[in-house]
């Protein structure tokens, strides 16, 4: 019942000077930024899709499944904003298992977190460099923003999270776009109270420093579905669910309206395959009501090399899978092409 100190992590602004990104790199980065920023205000009318793997657990793969993506994004960028997922943390209900790269760069050793941190910035570099599209991670932990904060185009806050003050008030500092989870219990007004939080200015203690963020007009929801009491999965993202975080948007005269839809997660009752069947609803729905359509700007899809478990991730990590299974790239690349037909 005590801490261990395991080993000294240097600060932000050394981790960043070790594995630093270049000029270059940084004005596509900024872009990107611009372009998910000007979606959301609605100066940009594409559709974000916001998508990859349940966890980044392996550079090399990552790598490869980012390179086809960018092929398909060559097909679709004037309709689509594809924004990949480089997931480096994974949530664990019970904190038992793989906790994602940034913890353990090497599943099959011991958590290392300074190697962790080494490694992503290094992976997120190269997705950058090698396909020009911006990054989105989830914001497990506060404390590990200022390690990867220059690199990340978009930043979800996960459902486990949402509640927590550290979480939000982060989020008003944070200089890109933020998505808030509905918690896994449903209550919408938690997410929209985190929402109007990060939209709001506040003072608090960030990184060694009292600190006075803006705000961030960039915070917006993400529906992922909940689980009631018995456990049964309760999905979010139906003609009825849109129009409800509609009118919560309308009644706390909230910045920039908009919703992203999770397609997996409790709304597909983590089956992976139901992902193009609810995508397509999401888009019916929006081709029904002008609002909706104005609101929902994107939808979050899981998806990696493979169909269903990845090779090498088998559950041998603390007896744990080290990814959740996802949606093949083949059937995703099929899925993008159909959205960009149909937004």
């Amino acid at each position: 019942m005590s801490f261990k100190n395991v080993r000294a992590i240097p600060s932000p602004e050394a981790i960043r000077s070790l594995i630093p990104i270049n000029e270059e790199l940084a004005k596509i980065k900024k872009e990107n930024d611009r372009q998910i920023a000007d979606v959301i205000t609605g100066k940009d009318k594409r559709f974000i899709v916001i998508v990859g793997p349940c966890s980044a657990d392996d550079e090399e793969a990552v790598l490869e499944y980012m390179n086809k993506l960018k092929e398909v994004r060559g097909q679709v960028n004037d309709k689509l904003l594809i924004v990949p997922r480089v997931y480096t943390g994974k949530p664990r209900t019970t904190g038992d298992g793989y906790k994602g790269m940034m913890h353990q760069p090497d599943p099959t050793k011991e958590p290392n977190m300074l190697e962790g941190i080494l490694a992503i910035r290094k992976m997120f570099i190269r997705v950058i460099e090698e396909t020009g599209m911006p990054i989105s991670d989830e914001m497990l932990y506060p404390s590990n923003l200022p390690f990867v904060e220059d690199l990340l185009s978009y930043i979800a806050i996960g459902a486990r999270s949402v509640e927590n003050q550290q979480h939000r008030l982060t989020a008003s500092g944070i200089d890109c776009a933020v998505g808030m989870k509905n918690p896994t219990s449903g209550d919408l007004t938690v997410m929209f109270n985190s929402i109007k939080a990060a939209q709001h200015s506040h003072n608090f203690l960030y990184n060694g420093h009292e600190v006075q963020t803006t705000g961030n007009p960039l915070a917006h929801a993400i529906m992922r579905g909940s689980v009631n009491k018995h456990g049964n999965n309760i999905p979010n993202y139906h003609y009825e669910d849109l129009i409800l975080a509609y009118s919560k948007f309308i009644e706390g005269n909230f910045k920039n309206p908009t919703v992203i839809v999770d397609a997996n997660h409790s709304n597909s009752g983590k089956k992976y395959f139901e992902q193009p069947r609810i995508v397509k609803e999401i888009l019916h729905s929006r081709s029904y009501n002008d609002y909706i359509r104005e609101m929902v700007k994107g939808v979050m899809i899981e998806s990696y090399l493979v169909e269903g478990n990845q090779t090498g991730s088998e559950p041998h990590v603390y007896g744990k899978s080290i990814t959740d299974p996802c949606l093949g790239f083949e059937d995703t690349k099929e899925l993008l092409l159909d959205i960009a037909d149909r937004v």
